[in-house]
């Protein structure tokens, strides 16, 4: 029995829904959940925010390569920030464990929802608004994709 192609992880836009899917999704198919944000702030002792406040956006995908490339796990259901598409190394290692799901919301839905843009913690450039954030991100999440739910 091939275990190797056991997780779900979950790709998309702040505001999407990976976390609070994730957690639903692994109490429906009794997986263990991996929140990757939480991961990165474990391994750095700070915050998304203090990352990117002291170092900036650059340093946090950074770190959030540097992480990512180090999962190794069966049967989870795993939540990657919005910003892990940037990185082709961290999601070719995590294709390689599991199916790759973008949570596909519209922008008009993800404004609404997402209230703290300037202090989430994003893997943003400075004068990097939401919508030209969504621009950039979303060819990245449908590359990476093995499947898309609106």
């Amino acid at each position: 029995m091939n275990h190797s192609k056991t997780n779900i992880i979950l790709i998309g836009m702040p505001g999407s829904g990976k976390s609070t899917v994730g957690v639903i999704l692994a109490k429906m198919l009794a997986k263990s959940f991996l929140d990757t944000d939480i991961l990165i702030q474990k391994s750095e002792k700070r915050t998304l925010q203090e990352i990117v406040d002291g170092e900036g956006h650059m340093a946090l995908r950074a770190i959030e390569e540097r992480v990512l490339i180090t999962i190794s796990c069966h049967d989870h259901i795993i939540a990657t920030g919005g910003s892990a598409a940037y990185s082709e190394a961290a999601m070719h290692h995590l294709k390689r464990q599991g199916v790759v799901v973008f949570l596909h919301a519209d922008l008009p839905a993800l404004q609404s929802r997402i209230r703290n843009y300037e202090t989430r913690g994003l893997a943003k450039r400075p004068e990097q608004s939401f919508q030209d954030l969504f621009n950039e991100r979303l060819g990245l999440y449908q590359q990476y994709a093995d499947m898309t739910v609106n």
